[in-house]
């Protein structure tokens, strides 16, 4: 074969040797980017899976806390007391002197419940109890006290509107205590507000039903008073066990006994 046909062929030989190898490393550096590139993208589309289902779940967590938040705030606040009258005050109007109004307090609910009263006006009005404790289905009438002042520029009685409110708060507490008013600011969180009171005027020389009841709740918050200030009876001899009956008058002849013994043995030391 001439040399230059073996030369070329050879020639023509190793290039598609080469060719070919380079072929197939192309292919296999192809394949290789491919596979990675198909890794990443897979490792990408989780990550952005993973992102997407963590900002749905916060949205979830928002959005539902939200609505719960709306749904607490659209919902009637549950009452622990029931407050006669409702929502207001009545005040004789009695312009330069101090009057009275009342309010029946009853606790509803299956708790002891404390409540307590604030005005925006305390240096004029004050309340009798300020606060208590209420056991379950307990009830009282609180007197509110308040100076009235004296109409400016001839003003009529229905042209005066007062500014003082009054507000009953109310906390759930656990069982039978004594009141302080600390309580309510250490469980500020349980505190609930009971009732914005508003102050309305009655005509004293005007009879209303609603002045007549003011004048009755007055008169059974004065005898709760005078009932509260009276000292327990007596109820006679204390039975200390079966038969055993401490005599008062017993043990008051035994001291002066016992006195007279020892006046007797001063004077038989003196002599």
């Amino acid at each position: 074969m001439p040399f230059w046909q073996t030369s070329t062929g050879t020639g023509n030989g190793n290039a598609t040797s080469s060719s070919t190898t380079s072929t197939t490393s192309s292919s296999s550096t192809s394949s290789s980017s491919m596979s990675s590139n198909n890794s990443n993208g897979n490792n990408g589309c989780q990550q952005n899976q993973s992102n997407q289902l963590g900002e749905t779940r916060s949205s979830l967590y928002y959005s539902t806390n939200a609505m719960s938040f709306v749904t607490k705030s659209l919902l009637p606040t549950r009452r622990r007391l029931r407050l006669d009258p409702p929502n207001k005050l009545f005040f004789p109007y009695e312009p330069g002197k101090q009057v009275r109004s009342a309010i029946g307090i009853k606790n509803t609910s299956k708790s002891h419940v404390a409540f307590k009263f604030q005005t925006t006006a305390p240096k004029s009005c004050y309340m009798r109890p300020p606060g208590a404790i209420l056991a379950p289905g307990e009830s009282l009438i609180a007197t509110v006290f308040k100076f009235v002042e004296p109409p400016e520029n001839n003003e009529r009685l229905f042209d005066q509107k007062s500014r003082v409110k009054f507000k009953i708060m109310s906390l759930k507490v656990k069982g039978e205590m004594e009141y302080v008013p600390e309580m309510f600011d250490e469980q500020k969180d349980q505190v609930a507000v009971e009732q914005i009171l508003r102050v309305v005027f009655l005509d004293p020389e005007c009879p209303s039903p609603a002045l007549e009841k003011l004048k009755r709740q007055l008169a059974e918050a004065e005898a709760e008073l005078e009932a509260r200030k009276k000292p327990p009876e007596d109820a006679g001899p204390r039975v200390v066990g079966e038969g055993l009956v401490i005599d008062e008058w017993k043990e008051r002849r035994e001291r002066y006994l016992a006195r007279q013994q020892v006046e007797v043995d001063s004077i038989w030391d003196f002599d």
